[in-house]
């Protein structure tokens, strides 16, 4: 499939890539900029909880909280002085 670009940049996804990924009047679509290519990728509820804990990293929360409650401590010491 290819499409075309208007004078204003604009270009028209056809019919049956919007039915597929489920792009309706008003989906927002992100584009993103690899490179090498440009990809759109419509931003819908399905690719929004697809996204949860994507980026999870293991133990960084339980790392995070320690540094905060060392941060508290040392505080404290500092008000006890």
């Amino acid at each position: 499939m290819e499409t075309h670009a208007t004078s204003k940049g604009q270009i028209q996804i056809p019919a049956a890539l919007r039915r597929k990924y489920g792009i309706k009047k008003g989906t927002r679509i992100a584009i993103i900029d690899d490179g090498a290519q440009i990809i759109l990728q419509p931003v819908t509820a399905d690719y929004i909880r697809s996204q949860f804990g994507a980026f999870h990293v293991p133990g960084l929360m339980k790392e995070f909280l320690a540094n905060k409650q060392q941060e508290r401590e040392r505080e404290d010491r500092e008000l006890e002085k």
